[in-house]
């Protein structure tokens, strides 16, 4: 019988190493301390002895024994019997250089290893462990208050123990008691974990980039500047900033500023614009350097925040071909590059603006913002881009390790990054657009109340028949364009555009705004509605009709058809008489045995004759 061999054997897999950096305390190694870990005067203490040490060895003929050290020591000593040692501390002194193979650093004093390692206080403990564990509280009580608690509930406890009371201790001592604890645990139950962990546990650090453009930081923040309108000049409040970053040269890539809170489309404007060529043409300055920092990324660095964990923003870059890495939550640290760059901006270059804020309001103290607000929009904008291109890449950073700029351009001279080409931006642009699913119907597209269509959308219905299920249509909106959509057709494989049937879409407006006129318009359309008479209108039809119900007609042998017919003999409309009786006629006698006459016998023959009319 053939005999198999076990892939899985034990001898034939590798060992893997912890790295240095996971390793605990307990298993790590400990290495001896050295001569310079203790205080000058240890330092020189220890260096006497091993002199004296090596004297006597020089001298000694045989074992280090008292009969061979005495006479050595008070040769040495013979002016200064005071401070000779004795032959056993000499001794001493040179098995513990032996045992350390000659490490100087033995010979000091081991004063920290001195002391009572006893409770001098006991019977306590019990008390102490209660008043600990009010202490270790999240409300975070005071070191006060925890001894507090301890004495008055020894001395409750003491009332009635006539001998061996139990011993309190100073307030000294039990603070001690307390600061004599791990640390960690006590932040943790003070705390939180997450401080815990945020000021004792290890801060992992990301592997170092070797080219630019492969590892990207983002992220939001409020600017520490409140703007004026350019127009109107009234305070716009505190703009948005969603800045990108390159880590390896760090250089700013792109940004987007605005006063929407932060989003997938702020996400995805400052994408665009870091990825793009950098059109300043727009700019009312005069800048003195260029902007040639654009490129597709490989890794895009992003916090948990909800504008990043949009499907939209994971599937366009991913088509892109741009890796999104999540940091993980509430570690900043592992995002140190833009967190750094965003204290740049708010402490260094927007400090000296006028109409800044502060994020501290002790710092802020009479200084009123919004009333020493005169920056305009357009210009702090314009600044702005003055500040990345010609201060920001230009200068070194804190720590002269770098020139934003020339990092750039090194690396971009031995390996440019790849560059997109503009059927590439067109078609960029089109899958960083917010994607929403909507039904075609035979009008087109209906999007918050705006329609939709256009020939080529109603050629494409002609041509390909829909069913219930390929009808929902995959469209890309630009959140700052309602004009047109982009809708993907899968017969035609691709996107076409589709414009805004509606006449609010002739000037480029945003979704924002287009919501917001909207909202308004609804808020003034139900102001004027009397609601009151509208309300006793639709009772009144509801009674009126009820009433109706309840009529009985007394021709209930009456035909349908001929009482239609009879109606339109009549004539009867919202503006004629509402019955088919004749004003000069009687009403009917309810007589059992009255003769009825058949007004309607004949009708249906005549009927035919008036069609011609």
């Amino acid at each position: 019988m053939m005999d198999f061999k076990d892939e899985f054997d034990p001898s034939q897999l590798t060992s893997q190493q912890t790295p240095a950096q996971y390793i605990k305390l307990d298993n790590a190694v400990i290495l001896p301390r050295d001569l310079q870990t203790y205080s000058k005067d240890q330092q020189a203490l220890a260096t006497k002895k091993l002199i004296l040490l090596s004297q006597i060895e020089s001298r000694l003929s045989g074992g280090w024994t008292e009969k061979n050290l005495t006479p050595i020591l008070n040769e040495l000593f013979k002016d200064d019997h005071e401070n000779c040692p004795s032959w056993r501390t000499v001794t001493r002194w040179n098995k513990a250089l032996k045992d350390t193979q000659g490490s100087v650093s033995s010979l000091a004093e081991q004063h920290h290893r001195k002391g009572n390692r006893t409770a001098k206080v006991t019977g306590d403990e019990p008390f102490f462990e209660e008043a600990l564990s009010r202490f270790l509280d999240s409300k975070r009580p005071a070191i006060a208050r925890a001894y507090e608690f301890y004495k008055d509930r020894i001395i409750i406890a003491n009332e009635h123990i006539v001998e061996g009371k139990i011993p309190i201790i100073s307030y000294t001592s039990f603070a001690k008691r307390i600061r004599s604890l791990p640390p960690y645990e006590q932040a943790l139950t003070r705390f939180g974990k997450f401080k815990a962990d945020q000021w004792f546990s290890y801060c992992a650090s990301h592997e170092s980039p070797t080219r630019i453009l492969q590892r990207v930081e983002i992220d939001h923040t409020p600017l520490d500047l409140i703007v004026i309108d350019d127009k109107l000049h009234i305070p716009l409040g505190r703009p948005y900033l969603t800045l990108i970053i390159d880590v390896y040269s760090g250089c700013i890539l792109g940004f987007h500023i605005s006063f929407n809170p932060p989003s997938y489309d702020s996400t995805a404007k400052a994408i665009s614009h870091a990825i793009k060529p950098k059109d300043l043409s727009h700019l009312n300055i005069d800048l003195k350097n260029e902007w040639p920092c654009y490129g597709k990324f490989e890794t895009l660095v992003v916090d948990n925040g909800a504008e990043f964990w949009s499907k939209s923003l994971e599937l366009a870059c991913k088509d892109a071909g741009i890796n999104i890495q999540y940091n993980p939550v509430r570690k900043p640290w592992l995002k140190p590059f833009i967190e750094r760059l965003f204290g740049v901006i708010n402490q260094l270059h927007l400090s000296e603006m006028p109409g800044k804020t502060f994020s501290n309001i002790f710092e802020k103290g009479d200084y009123n913002s919004s009333k020493d607000a005169v920056i305009r929009f357009s210009t702090f904008i314009n600044e702005f881009h003055r500040w990345v291109v010609d201060v920001y890449h230009q200068q070194p950073d804190s720590r002269q390790t770098r020139i934003p700029i020339m990092k750039w351009r090194e690396s971009c001279n031995i390996l440019p990054p790849p560059m997109m080409t503009p059927n590439d931006e067109m078609r960029f642009n089109a899958i960083m657009g917010k994607t929403v699913t909507r039904t075609l119907t035979r009008n087109g597209f209906t999007l918050d109340g705006l329609r939709y269509d256009s020939t080529a959308l109603a050629d494409y219905r002609k041509q390909y028949p829909q069913s219930q299920k390929t009808s929902q249509k995959t469209i890309k909106i630009d959140p700052d364009d309602i004009a047109t959509i982009k809708v993907f057709l899968e017969e035609i494989d691709g996107y076409l555009d589709v414009p805004c049937a509606e006449h609010l879409a002739d000037n480029k407006t945003s979704w924002y705004q287009y919501k917001t006129i909207r909202k308004h318009h609804k808020q003034v359309i139900a102001a004027q509605v009397d609601e009151l008479n509208l309300a006793k209108a639709r009772m009144t039809i509801k009674e009126n009709i009820a009433q109706e119900q309840t009529l009985q007609t007394s021709q209930k042998t009456t035909k349908l058809q001929s009482a239609k017919n009879q109606a339109r003999l009549a004539n009867i409309s919202d503006k004629k008489p509402t019955t088919i009786v004749p004003e000069s006629s009687k009403p009917l006698s309810n007589t059992r045995n009255a003769t009825k006459p058949d007004v309607f016998s004949s009708w249906d023959d005549d009927s035919d004759d008036l069609e011609a009319f």
